[in-house]
């Protein structure tokens, strides 16, 4: 083991050039940098990454940005510039891996086709992120995730069947897509590793690139919905708070007015659960021990359910539930989660200094997934203010490429 190795974040020392705005791709640099990767985020003068402003209640920078860009460093830089792409190209040189979202194209109108990266770094692990990739039909077009989401079967399956499609209350299209990129750059980097260990030939971005499409990474999660269709002709359609198929699963309002989960639809746990609420009968029903027979009297169940929520507060109903070993849960806002005892068992929300509105304050953030241990570990800091490190970034690259006055 080297000296100064940290099990805890075993990226340190790899080096993660970000050229990414929004959300997907800054996921993935997020990821890296929870886990010890130097990623230096490269953004734009003046205004940076669009996000700073998204949801900005007070101050310049919203606690999106300062969340999605946690651990990393900020380089202010215009790649428009010729001394702007000379910094980046000497940033790429001496780095592990490049991760863009730009539209495809783009970085190539710029100089950063794949034989310039090939020639400034032959072993440079690149991911890109885009609506739909980088080949096809549509690869041009542009695209956010709520595109991405009507076009890979997610948003046809949310929201009630009597309404229209609704969506998610958080950009989960790109958030998987950030998910998958990291993962794809972890993998790059894993055969780097293999092929220099077995003398294989390298290869760089003009043989092989990580190519994440919104729209993949949201069909990706669809489980059976193909599937479905072609072995059995059937199409899923919206179900509100239930899965089709699986029954009961649902929301139900308690008497207090809060509502919980409930997840009974186990052949195991079906007859504990309506023991539980005092429907014995449904427990003895031998043809509701079939999954597939439930589903058809859902309704039933559901109101059979309802009723018995809605005599209880919410605690009382959970009580309940956890006596009767029946997967249950609250449906949680912010407030409640940032107070849970589980949550703080694991560090899961931690508390770092922001500024907000010029007074410095003590904000709560989510913690760090996976875990490596029993904690989650502790989040460095939050997302930088625009070019708080441009200097020291560049600064330590060959004067000729820092464009900043204290290097000219």
């Amino acid at each position: 083991m080297s000296e100064g190795f940290d099990p805890y974040r075993p990226l340190a020392g790899l080096r993660v050039v970000e050229l990414g705005n929004y959300i997907a791709a800054p996921t993935a640099g997020r990821l890296l940098a929870d886990f010890g990767a130097e990623v230096v985020k490269v953004e734009r003068p003046r205004t940076g990454d669009e996000v700073r402003r998204w949801r900005l209640y007070a101050g310049e920078t919203s606690m999106l940005y300062r969340t999605l860009n946690r651990g990393k460093k900020s380089v202010e830089l215009d790649l428009r510039s010729p001394e702007g792409l000379a910094a980046v190209e000497a940033l790429i040189a001496g780095s592990d891996a490049l991760l863009e979202n730009f539209r495809p194209g783009t970085l190539d109108r710029w100089g950063l086709d794949a034989a310039r990266l090939t020639e400034l770094n032959p072993e440079l692990v690149v991911a890109r992120v885009s609506a739909f990739g980088q080949s096809g039909p549509l690869a041009s077009r542009p695209g956010f995730a709520a595109v991405a989401e009507g076009y890979g079967g997610l948003r046809e399956l949310v929201g009630e069947p009597d309404r229209p499609p609704s969506r998610v209350g958080v950009s989960i299209g790109d958030s998987i897509a950030g998910l998958y990129a990291g993962f794809g750059i972890v993998m790059g980097l894993f055969d780097r590793e293999q092929r220099r260990r077995a003398g294989a030939e390298t290869v760089g971005p003009a043989t092989r690139h990580v190519d994440v499409a919104l729209h993949e990474a949201v069909f990706s999660m669809m489980e059976s919905l193909v599937p479905d269709l072609s072995a059995y002709d059937v199409s899923r359609q919206r179900t509100g708070g239930r899965m089709e198929g699986i029954a009961p699963s649902n929301a139900y309002v308690c008497a207090d007015g809060q509502s919980v989960v409930i997840a009974g639809n186990g052949a195991s746990i079906f007859g504990r659960f309506m023991t539980a609420i005092g429907r014995e009968d449904l427990a003895a029903d031998a043809t509701l021990a079939d999954n597939n027979e439930r589903w058809k009297r859902r309704d039933e169940l559901d109101e059979a359910i309802g009723q018995w929520t809605r005599a209880h507060d919410r605690e009382e109903v959970l009580g309940v539930l956890e006596e009767a070993d029946v997967p249950a849960g609250p449906i949680y806002t912010a407030a409640d989660i940032v107070t849970d005892p589980q949550y703080a068992a694991r560090d899961m929300v931690q508390q770092l200094p922001v500024e907000v509105a010029g007074e410095t304050r003590d904000v709560a953030f989510p913690g760090i997934v996976p875990l490596l241990g029993d904690r989650s570990l502790p989040v460095s800091h939050v997302g930088p203010d625009l070019g708080a490190d441009t200097h020291a970034v560049l600064g330590a690259l060959p004067a000729a490429v820092c464009p900043c006055a204290e290097c000219r």
